[in-house]
């Protein structure tokens, strides 16, 4: 036990070390550049920077080109199914780190060696039997293999919710900017420059896409499938039928704002309508006990004390 601890101290100091040492380093590098060009602006220090920025990093020389070729075998390996279904996921929930379909289950496998190595050592350190050793092993492989899955979806439910809380808004600017003289794509510009969030920056998607050479009907669509929102598809499906059809775009953008915020409205209704019998459970669970002891206590312990 005495020697699991200490293990446990060294790799926690290891690490500390070695991330304050990083972070260290690379204002050392940053300040040395800044008083090379702006202070001590020598021939010497001129020339110490130009090498210094002229060799690559460890990073560019060894992990990068190892990395690149892991990456290139294992896209080779993966369906393209399986591809475009991650594919899908990540732009739902807005490509979290930058990461690739390919780089999302080299991530998983990784995640999954190294969890269940990390069950058999923690296993190992306070040796526990072989049938606990395998069941640390699993269960390590089975969080490694859920906690990815279980975080897209968090993250795409999230994203979902934020564009349906700023749809409202948008849609205001939006009719606005359109009852202004503007036309669909310039108001829709206006809105992506003058909002942020999640559907703000999914309209700048949108338009950059409409440049590139989609038409208005494939970059709404496109946009529907990277939000999941039953308002945002309606209204999708509302602005495509009015271009189609030829119906001013104001009197439906208005009906649309209308209808979502009744909607919403409905929506915090049944949420609260549902909160008495959500309260239920805790209040007969642990308060109605509490108070039952507090105040029929001293009664019972009185008629105990008197038969």
């Amino acid at each position: 036990m005495l020697a699991m601890y200490i293990s446990f101290f060294l790799s926690i100091s290891l690490i500390s070390y070695g991330v304050v040492a990083y972070y260290s380093g690379r204002r050392g590098k940053v300040q040395a550049r800044i008083q090379a060009y702006f202070i001590n602006n020598t021939p010497e220090v001129d020339q110490s920077a130009a090498v210094e920025e002229e060799l690559p990093s460890f990073y560019e020389r060894v992990v990068f080109p190892v990395w690149k070729k892991i990456k290139r075998k294992y896209s080779n390996k993966l369906g393209q199914e399986e591809a475009s279904k991650i594919e899908v996921k990540l732009l739902q929930a807005g490509q979290p780190f930058g990461l690739s379909p390919v780089e999302f289950k080299m991530l998983q496998l990784i995640m999954i060696v190294s969890f269940s190595v990390v069950g058999l050592g923690y296993g190992l350190l306070l040796s526990v039997s072989v049938p606990l050793l395998l069941l640390l092993a699993i269960m390590g492989l089975a969080v490694a293999v859920v906690l990815p899955k279980y975080y897209l979806k968090t993250k795409i439910e999230r994203r979902s919710k934020l564009a349906e809380k700023s749809l409202p808004d948008v849609l205001d600017l939006l009719t606005i900017s359109l009852e202004a003289g503007l036309g669909f794509d310039a108001a829709v510009s206006q809105v992506a420059a003058k909002k942020k969030g999640v559907l703000a920056d999914e309209f700048k998607v949108t338009l950059e896409e409409m440049r590139l050479g989609k038409t208005r009907k494939e970059a709404l669509n496109a946009m529907n499938d990277r939000i999941l929102s039953d308002d945002l598809r309606t209204l999708i499906f509302n602005i495509v039928q009015a271009e189609k059809l030829g119906i001013g775009m104001v009197s439906v953008l208005r009906v649309q704002t209308e209808d979502i915020r009744e909607r919403r409205r409905q929506r915090a209704e049944e949420a609260a309508m549902k909160a008495p019998i959500k309260m239920m459970f805790p209040l007969v669970l642990f308060i109605f006990p509490t108070l039952f002891i507090i105040l029929l206590g001293p009664a019972i312990l009185q008629l105990l004390e008197v038969f």
